[in-house]
């Protein structure tokens, strides 16, 4: 059985990416995901992944089964309830569903949506942490807000880590689009999108994320400008958070979303530095575009949605959401991107 990686260095069954420079390669033509896959869901999409103990882990979001579009005002969709499941795989091409993490109604959460996952070093020690988009009960009046949950492995599968579960963020204010890693000194970034740009909040450490000193988010709103990462391109409507960033020894790779004044979604990448977070760098053009069926047709049309990242050498591993419906699989060339963000910098 090959490999996500053979397949890249060979050139094999991927399409083109999107973008100047084929940076990004596809790396298979169908989703690697869909909602076949899990009994009791419609679409499956929007995924974080992480590569352990040999497998990869795929943790989509799954809408369950009998949700309809709403043709009269209010949301889109009628009966929308997502979970998060998780799926593997040995070669990153071919995943077989294996159960579902975290339920709707969990710790006060509505809805799970666009899980990441990320080892965040911690004290000495390595921790892995699920961001989520944190829906809060219907009629409530309350935004959506980051969800966070520390996770744990045991009996071969992930479990949520009992009383783990927070909301992060200043409370009141719609953010979404959260990403947490490690800086070089030690400290704890956090990479959030309160519309429409995407800021940078640095902590001292995990605790200091998850409990936080009170009166630390009213004044880090009170200058919130300062706190700006990246702003949308002319044009653009708003950029978010993808894929926790990819440690190279030039700098952190950052995989973001940029939405364009059609509505499509396309993925893009910045450089950033490893002891501060801030930005050092940014292409200019996107490196995938919505382009194939699946990812331009889908609950939302013309969409794709980077949230996973593993890198293996010169190559990352990518997982995408694709038009609201699916999940996709894409390769990135270090090297590649490291020269052209060397020449915009």
């Amino acid at each position: 059985m090959r490999t996500w990686g053979e397949v890249e260095d060979g050139h094999g069954a991927g399409e083109p990416g999107g973008g100047p420079g084929r940076h990004v390669t596809r790396l298979a033509r169908r989703p690697v995901a869909e909602a076949t896959m899990a009994p009791g869901y419609g679409a499956m999409f929007n995924a974080g992944v992480v590569h352990h103990e040999g497998e990869f882990h795929l943790f989509a979001r799954a809408v369950r089964s009998g949700y309809r579009r709403n043709h009269g005002p209010g949301d889109r969709f009628v009966d929308y309830n997502s979970d998060i499941v998780v799926l593997t795989s040995a070669d990153g091409l071919a995943y077989r569903f294996g159960y579902v993490l975290a339920g709707a109604g969990t710790d006060g959460a509505q809805c799970f949506e666009d899980p990441r996952v990320q080892r965040v070093s911690n004290r000495g020690g390595e921790q892995f942490v699920m961001t989520y988009t944190w829906l809060p009960p219907t009629g409530s009046g309350l935004p959506w807000r980051i969800g966070a949950h520390r996770l744990v492995w045991g009996e071969g599968r992930w479990w949520l880590e009992e009383g783990s579960g927070r909301v992060l963020g200043p409370e009141g204010v719609p953010d979404k689009d959260a990403v947490v890693f490690s800086l070089s000194g030690g400290q704890v970034a956090l990479v959030h999108r309160i519309y429409p740009n995407m800021q940078l909040a640095v902590f001292d450490d995990l605790e200091h994320l998850w409990d936080p000193p009170a009166g630390y988010w009213e004044a880090y709103m009170a200058q919130l400008p300062s706190h700006t990462l990246l702003t949308p391109s002319a044009g653009a409507l708003g950029v978010g958070a993808g894929a926790p960033p990819v440690e190279t020894d030039a700098g952190l790779l950052l995989f973001f979303h940029e939405r364009r004044a059609d509505g499509s979604y396309t993925m893009n990448v910045a450089l950033l530095d490893p002891a501060t977070g801030q930005v050092v760098s940014r292409l200019p053009a996107a490196v995938l575009e919505p382009e194939l069926e699946w990812e331009r047709q889908g609950d939302v049309d013309k969409v794709v949605f980077v949230q996973g990242a593993h890198r293996q050498g010169d190559h990352i591993y990518l997982t995408y959401g694709a038009a609201d419906r699916y999940v996709g699989a894409a390769s990135a060339s270090v090297s590649s991107l490291l020269d052209a963000l060397k020449a915009c910098a």
